[in-house]
């Protein structure tokens, strides 16, 4: 029995010194991977500072990641002959309510599907289920079909209303909710709180980092779109920031530097909106982790 416990003992004290020996092996992979992850972005931003001239002149060299002249001009030149602003104030506009009016049917659908008790439930969930299967490119010519039979070709409305409720999101909110203690609504409901009320004043201020994991992948999504708005816009009125860099790439004179500038600027957002919600991304993400 002593050598059995004994044995034991030393497994255990062995298992983390091994681990720790094996950390400095994980950074390097890490450090690597990271590495090739940033490259382009590195390139990207460089070659917008660069004279049109050297963003391509350089690529074979060290040179390629060292803006040896720097200049704004491909930032001035990019966003007078896009129309940036306009494209930027469509994407935000697009963006900002498809992520807005997301968070809130998302979340409510997925707290009537995780919490509440009602006929047909179970099929709705496996309805919902079997939607995360079914590609987008399936559904877009049934969608543009209706959105022309409504009119609402080349408007804000069909970017945007099609896309507010999502079947992975929901999902992602079902999942997250059925982790939460039932003790605190039954908590509420002793004090008299009605679902909406127990939703709005415990389940989402417990839910922050599902909020934020929903936030920062809906906008992604829907910042990066191309195939969508491509069929469903026609005018520089109403169309987005991926359309308008399609478009802008094949305005003679060709300006690999203008091109590098409107990249930039256009992945500027994302990592702004990223920084913000990060801590609570992350959060979220090892929550997810822990309980699978």
């Amino acid at each position: 029995m002593t050598l059995f416990s004994t044995s034991r003992t030393g497994s255990g004290q062995s298992a983390p010194g091994r681990s720790r020996h094996n950390l400095p092996l994980h950074y390097l992979i890490c450090g690597i991977l990271a590495l090739f992850m940033l490259f382009p972005l590195v390139f990207m931003f460089v070659g917008a500072l660069k004279p049109n001239a050297d963003v391509l002149g350089d690529g074979g060299s060290w040179r390629a990641l060292i803006p040896l002249h720097p200049t704004f001009d491909n930032f001035v030149s990019a966003w007078e002959r896009s129309n940036f602003g306009r494209l930027l104030l469509n994407s935000l506009v697009v963006c900002g309510t498809t992520v807005g009016l997301g968070l809130v049917v998302n979340s409510m659908f997925g707290y009537a599907l995780a919490r509440l008790r009602w006929t047909g439930r179970n099929v709705v969930v496996a309805i919902v289920v079997a939607l995360l299967i079914i590609p987008f490119e399936a559904l877009a010519i049934p969608l543009l079909l209706m959105m022309t039979e409504l009119g609402w070709l080349d408007t804000y409305q069909a970017q945007i209303v099609p896309f507010i409720a999502n079947p992975f999101f929901i999902y992602l909110f079902y999942s997250f909710f059925l982790a939460l203690p039932r003790e605190l609504e039954e908590a509420a409901r002793v004090d008299g709180a009605g679902p909406w009320r127990t939703f709005r004043s415990i389940i989402v201020p417990l839910s922050k980092p599902a909020y934020a994991s929903v936030a920062i992948l809906s906008f992604l999504m829907t910042w990066g779109q191309l195939l969508w708005p491509v069929m469903a816009t026609r005018s520089e009125d109403v169309r987005p920031l991926p359309v308008g860099m399609s478009v802008f790439q094949t305005l003679p004179p060709l300006q690999w530097g203008d091109i590098m500038a409107f990249a930039a600027m256009m992945t500027v957002p994302t990592l702004v909106v990223f920084l913000i919600f990060q801590r609570a991304f992350v959060q979220g993400v090892a929550a997810q982790a822990v309980k699978e």
